[in-house]
């Protein structure tokens, strides 16, 4: 009895030293409800065992999901894959969350989610805190329900496809304290109502489409400390208010139309950090106040604007600058001359494209790189400036690349100034004979030289009709091939050299010593060899400040030309988000040259459709349907840009898999850009050509004729298009004689009238739904039209890719009142011109259903003034009926009215 009371008292003890961790273990299991809510938000997305196992509990052994008292309040899915049934089916069903009434943050960010915010997000969610969708693929717009969530601290929605303006009662949410709303398409104006989100640190805007000028009630969120509002549209003046952003640390407005002085109220801003203004119309001189108190100050871009006057001493003892860009502006004066008491290493100073003058100072012992190119500094280089120097296009002793004499002598000249010119070559010549010799020294002068020039051009006319007549022939018998052929001659490979360069140094970033890319690539290494291309070999290479770089290797004892120049000229003067950043450039070796890329980890599209990756359920990833046509979008809008934004337009010529790079988020940047050049007319050499000065290239399309027209690469394209549906490796790489038999079994399944033929040739792993296979059969139908065989009828890059932004609209019938299609906003609509003229091609069957034009479109798609020439066959060539010359000016004909379409469709 004794033993039994012990025993009892015993059990008690134990129980009350353990209670605590009993209950611990009670609050670390899920509720009923919260598991059945998981589980079915497991279902919808597909989520694999691995992260969250079926039979565990999600409180304690699910990867990502927190809880407090049994019940969930944080799930965190970011950067998750979905299981292979998954992958079929994306989308942004997460209905579930309705059932977790304690959420409190809900984090898929990397995570694929298309479709829409639901408006119940700001009604059934009312604790949440948190929520971040970056890089998710949503799309449509930000629902005006978000707003109620008063609780929201963080709101993170960038790098997505949203849409339409930014709602006036996120102003609403006055516990915000991060707002990142960047690269997405929003337009319209920024909301006055933010000025209310009192506990702003983070407001981030840029990449998008806003315009009008600056809230000046931003300036009155004390807590700021972070503000990005570059690459928009935004213009007027910087507000005076922004003077109290006393909390900011990192201020960037940049790539905007902004006009006026600095506010020199901004000299409040003692925090700040990093100010960037660059591209913008900003005027007027840098105020000294201003930079005076700016003590804490490491980064200054103020590159391309107009600003004028000089540089405030303060500015060169600025204790903790590392960075100062003041490129690109009409700044002026001279270097203080003292030596810098600040022992700084790694600061860096670019001031070219300026009108600064006077000697070298020792006040750039300061800087380890220099870029002072395009200014008028004269005297000697002193040798206390050793490294990463660029002083091209001055007035400086004895340095390669300099203004001439008379140039610098009249700079100085208008200033009161006189210019020492020793070591600059001077003007010299014969001395000036008599007036009366030098007269009839003229007349014999100028009886010569007319015979001469009238014999010559009898003769270059005579030679230019054989070579008319040549051409005209061969068009003749070559015309009818199709494939990527254009007309013109071909040069051979010894073409001359192009004449010399105008290239903008102080725009192509680094000036890299062989050394330092020995350093980065293992002395090029094998190991780091990416692939050997035509223009040159592809290294990897990491910096010693860690940057991962591609470096190209250009052996001019193998390549025969000047590419590497041409392409240096082309990113002097072309610049554009879809273009491949060019890091620098090291042309110090004579026989060697190269050319510096930023390092893009996904690689290029042809080692990215299929990867061997190591994973539980699949050995070989395959891109999802999304992100295809994310890719098919960017090397269109890149595309577009060289044919269409460009004067003239600009071929890329070598449009390929291999050839649109991808970033970390699959966004694309065009690669191999040395074979680029401007758009030849008619497909013979013509003065266009100017704009950038490149040779005529021996590279020859399928059909062994020119590529240097815009109708070359949408060929191409359509080719990387059926890669993308198809999933076969290599078609656009291919010859069109090495691929014939292929496209003539592939491209009658695609028909704009019968979507189930498409099966035959679709990609096995594109296994998607209804709406989603509509995409892929529509992106087909764009490929089809891309590669018409009659150069002339395949459509501009700008309707191409207008219509990748939306290619249901290829597919699908837009019921009007009349029972035909709908005319859309944009005047005869991009879908006509897809197809107006291909469906009139002998080669192809397909016929579209029965539009209705406009009147504004009845006439079709004009030719624009800058564009150039298309192809062969625009003109009004033979190929063309009596019926369609009155639409010569057109670029694609179309029936000039319904009864013509009609007839069409019933032939």
């Amino acid at each position: 009895m004794v033993f039994k009371q012990l025993m009892i008292q015993f059990a008690f003890w134990l129980f009350l030293l353990f209670e605590p961790t009993f209950q611990q273990q009670d609050s670390l299991s899920s509720s009923p409800a919260d598991r059945a809510a998981l589980l079915e938000l497991r279902s919808s997305l597909g989520l694999r065992s691995k992260e969250w196992p079926i039979k565990g509990d999600p409180c304690s052994g699910w990867k990502g999901i927190k809880c407090q008292n049994g019940r969930v309040t944080e799930i965190n899915i970011a950067g998750f894959r979905r299981t292979r049934i998954g992958k079929q089916n994306p989308q942004f069903a997460v209905e579930a969350l309705t059932n977790l009434t304690f959420l409190q943050s809900f984090n898929a960010s990397n995570f694929l989610l298309p479709g829409v915010v639901p408006e119940w997000f700001g009604q059934r969610l009312g604790l949440l805190r948190v929520l971040d969708l970056r890089s998710c693929s949503i799309f449509g717009s930000i629902p005006l329900s978000l707003g109620n969530l008063n609780n929201l601290t963080g709101l993170y929605l960038s790098d997505n496809r949203l849409t339409g303006t930014l709602p006036s009662n996120l102003g609403k949410l006055f516990s915000l304290s991060f707002l990142d709303l960047s690269h997405n398409t929003f337009t319209g104006m920024i909301p006055p109502s933010l000025e209310s989100l009192g506990n702003l640190s983070l407001l981030d805007l840029s990449s998008n489409y806003l315009a009008g000028s600056i809230p000046p009630g931003i300036g009155s969120l004390l807590k700021l400390r972070y503000l990005n509002l570059s690459n928009n549209s935004l213009s007027s003046s910087i507000p005076a208010q922004f003077g109290g952003l006393v909390s900011l640390v990192d201020l960037d407005l940049s790539v905007n139309s902004l006009s006026g002085p600095l506010p020199t109220d901004l000299r409040k801003l003692t925090s700040l950090r990093s100010m960037v203004f660059r591209r913008n119309f900003l005027v007027g001189s840098l105020p000294d106040t201003l930079f005076r108190t700016l003590t804490q100050l490491q980064s200054l871009v103020l590159r391309s604007n107009n600003f004028s006057g000089s540089i405030p001493d303060v500015f060169w003892s600025m204790p903790r600058l590392k960075l100062v860009d003041v490129s690109g502006n009409s700044l002026t004066g001279m270097l203080p001359n003292s030596s810098s008491s600040l022992n700084i290493t790694g600061a860096v100073l670019n001031a070219s494209q300026n009108m600064f003058y006077g000697s070298l100072t020792p006040i750039l012992t300061r800087f380890s790189a220099i870029d002072l190119s395009g200014n008028y500094f004269e005297g000697r280089i002193p040798e206390y400036l050793l490294a990463n120097l660029s002083f091209v296009s001055n007035c400086l002793q004895n340095v390669a690349n300099q203004r001439t004499l008379a140039v610098c002598t009249s700079f100085y000249s208008a200033r009161g100034l006189t210019f020492d010119n020793f070591g600059l070559p001077k003007a010299t010549g014969p001395t000036q004979p008599p007036p009366a010799e030098e007269s009839k020294k003229s007349s014999r002068n100028a009886i010569i030289l007319g015979s001469v020039i009238g014999g010559s051009a009898l003769i270059l006319l005579l030679v230019l009709l054989i070579l008319f007549f040549l051409w005209r022939r061969k068009r003749s018998t070559t015309n009818q091939r199709g494939g990527g052929g254009v007309v013109g001659p071909v040069l051979s490979g010894d073409a001359e050299p192009p004449p010399e360069l105008s290239i903008n140094f102080s725009s192509l970033g680094e000036a890299f010593k062989f050394q330092q890319l020995l350093q980065a690539t293992n002395d090029f290494s094998n190991l780091n060899l990416i692939k050997r291309g035509h223009s040159g070999d592809l290294f990897h290479g990491v910096l010693r400040n860690g940057i991962r770089v591609v470096i190209k290797r250009v052996n001019l004892r193998t390549i025969k030309n000047d590419a590497h120049l041409v392409e240096l000229e082309f990113f002097s003067k072309v610049s554009h988000v879809r273009l491949v950043p060019l890091v620098g450039h090291c042309l110090e070796n004579e026989d060697e040259k190269f050319l510096v890329y930023k390092y893009l980890p996904n690689g290029d599209l042809s080692s990215s459709l299929f990867k061997e990756v190591k994973a539980d359920d699949d050995s070989l990833q395959s891109l999802d349907w999304i992100t295809r046509l994310k890719i098919a979008l960017g090397a269109a809008e890149g595309l577009s840009f060289l044919h269409h934004d460009c004067t003239p337009p600009l071929v890329h010529r070598d449009v390929q898999a291999s050839s649109i790079l991808l970033d970390d988020k699959f966004e694309v940047r065009l690669g191999s850009l040395s074979d680029v050049c401007a758009q030849e007319g008619d497909g013979q050499p013509s003065r266009l050509t100017k704009l950038l000065r490149l040779p005529q290239s021996s590279d020859q399309g399928s059909s062994g004729l020119q590529t240097a027209v815009c109708t070359y690469d949408v060929y191409c394209f359509g080719k990387v298009l059926l890669e993308l549906v198809t999933g076969k490796l290599g078609i656009s790489a291919s010859a069109d004689a090495q691929i014939r038999e292929w496209l003539d079994q592939t491209l009658p399944c695609i028909s704009i009238n019968n979507k189930e033929l498409m099966m035959k040739i679709l990609d096995p792993s594109l296994i998607v739904d209804e709406d989603l296979l509509e995409e892929v059969w529509a992106v087909a139908v764009v490929a089809k039209s891309c590669l018409n065989p009659k150069p002339s009828r395949r459509p501009l890059m700008k309707y191409i890719h207008k219509a990748l932004e939306n290619p249901l609209k290829v597919v699908r019938e837009e019921n009007s009142g009349s029972g035909r299609f709908r005319s859309t906003s944009i005047g005869s609509s991009w879908n006509a011109a897809l197809f107006g003229s291909w469906r009139q091609s002998l080669s192809d069957l397909t016929v579209l259903p029965s539009a209705s034009l406009s009147k504004a479109g009845g006439s079709s798609f004009k030719r624009s003034g800058t564009m150039g020439s298309q192809g062969s066959g625009q003109n009004g060539g033979g190929e063309h009926s009596s019926s369609r010359r009155q639409h010569s000016k057109e670029i694609f004909p179309e029936p000039s009215d319904v009864q013509d379409i009609e007839r069409l469709e019933n032939e």
